[in-house]
Parts: C-alpha cells; sequence; structure tokens
C-alpha cells in the first residue's frame, strides 16, 4: 500500500517535469528549412521556392532538412474569376 502513492508521487513528478519543445515558423513559401536552433527548439524557415532553392541553407552547416510547408496556401491566380452562389428559384 506504501508503494501507490510514491508510485503516483513519482509519476507526478515526470509530468510537471518535462517541457514541449518550441517551434518557429517564418514564411508562406512552399517549401521550409526545418533546422534544430538548440535546447529542443525548431525553426521552420520557409521562404524557398523550391527544394534546390532550400538546400544550400541546410548544407551549410545549418542541423535540418528540407520540408514541404504543411501550411503553405498559394494565392488564386490573377484575374481569377470569384465563384458566385447560384441564386435562381
Amino acid at each position: 500500500m506504501n508503494r501507490i502513492p510514491v508510485l503516483i508521487a513519482a509519476v507526478a513528478a515526470l509530468i510537471f517535469e518535462m517541457s514541449p519543445g518550441h517551434a518557429a515558423y517564418i514564411g508562406n513559401a512552399p517549401w521550409c528549412a526545418v533546422v534544430n536552433i538548440g535546447s529542443g527548439d525548431i525553426e521552420w524557415d520557409c521562404e524557398y521556392g523550391s527544394i534546390e532553392a532550400c538546400r544550400p541553407n541546410v548544407i551549410a552547416g545549418n542541423r535540418g532538412f528540407c520540408q514541404i510547408n504543411p501550411y503553405h496556401s498559394p494565392a488564386p491566380p490573377y484575374g481569377a474569376a470569384a465563384r458566385q452562389a447560384d441564386t435562381s428559384p
């Protein structure tokens, strides 16, 4: 019976000691250089139009990789007609 409170205290200590990693997100281009900036912090540098443009940043000594931007939302084509709701009876 004495083990249960000790076990609960140990689990609570582990839960409160753990801290999630932090991520910084920059830009809205299709490709990101995902870079570890230390202490578990990650930076998503999304300023690259292609993987070829992203690679030199990662190869230049940054600890990271190139990844497709999961939040990229391209602008609609210039001059695209807006869709209108059909209001016919």
